[in-house]
């Protein structure tokens, strides 16, 4: 006899309760107005259509589109010559192309960032532009004069829209060990980085973990990305409920993760709408991922953590303050992510949360997520500290300690 509380009847009308919960949220906060997003627009696609008729030598460029181990083979047979010439001319290209030298990428986003930086200094006196749009333009030139700071590394960068970037801390040519930060809602090129609590933005989050993995271990050369290279969901609204947009960044992040120099292995570490992306990508990622850690996440439209096709451990998090448990975790024609991952039934490792608050304080430093983000980081698993609800999170695996 089936019980009334796992009846087949009860759970349709709790999936039903919860679709209602979701569009009265949606309709009470301004979810339903579904935010339009346009691809690639001036310059780049400019740059992109007259790197399509070049020639270096009488042969023709590569496909901007290419593998990345397609473009590595190009950018090894030019010289350094040809290869600064590429950065110099088309740089909303090489800046942005996986399987081109970082180094080169460095150098060809430091000519974007400048370039767009003068495009917006004339715009903040343009007068055909509203006191907003000058207000705006104004925004957008300090922000890429902050990230014109002689130590940066900016791996990618398109102003196109809202904007897409991504900086690496550390030598990532050399690092043992890679992290990678993957950010939720509301992440474009004005909120990469904080002034003000800092570490809720991607810069800020990238540093904080940089500096603990130094501190769990100091002789471990680490990188950290920062990666902002995907159109995030603006606010709470319908493309934060939906997975278009994390299948489109899903796409971008696999390439970049393939793209990585050297056999290091890969960390990934996915906040909130992030954890959407990196569940999506999971399919694709190389082998040398070994961890995905997600926090704060709304599901990673999967049943359960087999379902998401990796080798690599599934780690997850959630502070007890966090909004994000208050979202009903379901896939009804699309709408939702699917079970939540700190529940045992997923089937991840379930780390502690303690110290953060809410939905933004995974990353600061003094935090038992912080600690742990950086022992996974540089694979010491012994140290993670578990969720009282499974205090056994790290069993089965060895430390993996840099080569």
């Amino acid at each position: 006899m089936t019980s009334f509380d796992s009846s087949p009847t009860l759970n349709a009308w709790r999936a039903l309760l919860a679709l209602a919960v979701v569009f009265v949220m949606l309709a009470t906060s301004g979810w339903t107005a579904i935010r339009g997003h346009s691809g690639d627009s001036e310059p780049r696609s400019k740059a992109l259509a007259a790197w399509a008729r070049d020639t270096i030598d009488g042969h023709k460029l590569p496909k901007a589109d290419g593998t990345a181990q397609q473009l590595a083979q190009f950018f090894g047979s030019i010289t350094a010559a040809e290869r600064d010439r590429l950065a110099d001319r088309y740089p909303l290209v090489v800046g942005n192309l996986n399987g081109a030298p970082v180094t080169l990428r460095y150098r060809a986003n430091r000519t974007a960032l400048a370039e767009a930086r003068t495009v917006e200094q004339k715009r903040t006196v343009d007068p055909r532009l509203s006191a907003d749009g000058r207000q705006d333009a104004s925004r957008r030139m300090h922000r890429f004069d902050s990230l014109l700071d002689d130590d940066r590394q900016i791996l990618a960068f398109d102003p196109s829209d809202t904007g897409r970037v991504a900086e690496v801390f550390g030598d990532l040519d050399r690092a043992q060990r890679v992290s990678v930060i993957i950010p939720g809602v509301d992440t474009n090129v004005l909120t990469f980085e904080k002034s003000s609590r800092k570490n809720t933005a991607p810069v800020g989050m990238a540093e904080s973990l940089y500096a603990a993995e130094h501190a769990a271990a100091p002789s471990t050369r680490t990188a950290v990305i920062a990666w902002a290279d995907y159109t995030a969901p603006a606010g709470l609204g319908m493309d934060a409920a939906i997975g278009r947009l994390a299948e489109d960044g899903a796409v971008r992040l696999s390439a970049m993760v393939r793209a990585l120099p050297g056999t290091a292995p890969v960390e990934l570490f996915c906040h909130s709408y992030g954890s959407v992306v990196c569940g999506v990508s999971s399919r694709e990622l190389p082998s040398r991922v070994s961890d995905i850690t997600v926090a704060g996440s709304p599901g990673m439209r999967v049943r359960n953590a087999a379902q998401l096709g990796t080798k690599a451990q599934v780690w997850a998090m959630r502070d007890r303050d966090d909004w994000i448990q208050d979202v009903p975790y379901l896939d009804v024609a699309g709408l939702g992510h699917g079970a939540d991952p700190v529940s045992a039934a997923f089937g991840s490792r379930v780390l502690s949360a303690a110290g953060a608050i809410g939905h933004t304080g995974y990353f600061e430093p003094g935090t038992q997520s912080l600690a742990n983000f950086a022992a996974i980081g540089v694979g010491a698993y012994r140290t993670v500290g578990c969720s009282a609800a499974d205090a056994a999170c790290a069993d089965g695996i060895s430390d993996r300690p840099a080569a």
